[in-house]
């Protein structure tokens, strides 16, 4: 699997997340690029597989990214509903990753999460037509 096939399988699991909504304010997110462009980062990521090393786990623990909506609430996205085989070839991907590029996985999902972020705001209109390509 190369980098741009993690980014795209993560960004069709967090595009499947949507419509969301803000459970204080009820602000309505349509999508990823509405939920991208209404809320800020809190943090970094966390795969609490990758921190107990288990990258094949049979009841994960999941990956988290939180924002904070304009109210202040915090809105997490998480693996929780993802398929164990997809889930399990991205932890391979990035224990390989973080293993050749001597980078923790918490520096990889921040990295992941930029260039998703990125791409999703370069975009124009509602298609994905025009998302621009990842080098690895």
């Amino acid at each position: 699997m190369t980098e741009a096939e993690a980014i795209s399988e993560i960004r069709d699991y967090l595009e499947g997340l949507f419509p969301k909504s803000c459970p204080n304010c009820q602000r309505h997110f349509a999508n990823l690029r509405e939920f991208v462009q209404l809320t800020t980062h809190q943090g970094v990521p966390i795969s609490y597989d990758a921190q107990a090393g288990d990258w094949q786990p049979l009841k994960p623990l999941g990956t988290v990214a939180m924002s904070n909506c304009s109210c202040g609430s915090t809105l997490v996205l998480g693996s929780q509903t993802m398929p164990l085989p997809r889930l399990w070839r991205l932890l391979n991907w990035a224990r390989t990753e973080t293993r050749r590029g001597n980078v923790t996985p918490q520096d990889l999902l921040v990295r992941l999460r930029d260039t998703i972020c990125a791409q999703v705001l370069a975009e124009t209109g509602s298609g994905r037509e025009s998302r621009n390509p990842i080098s690895g």
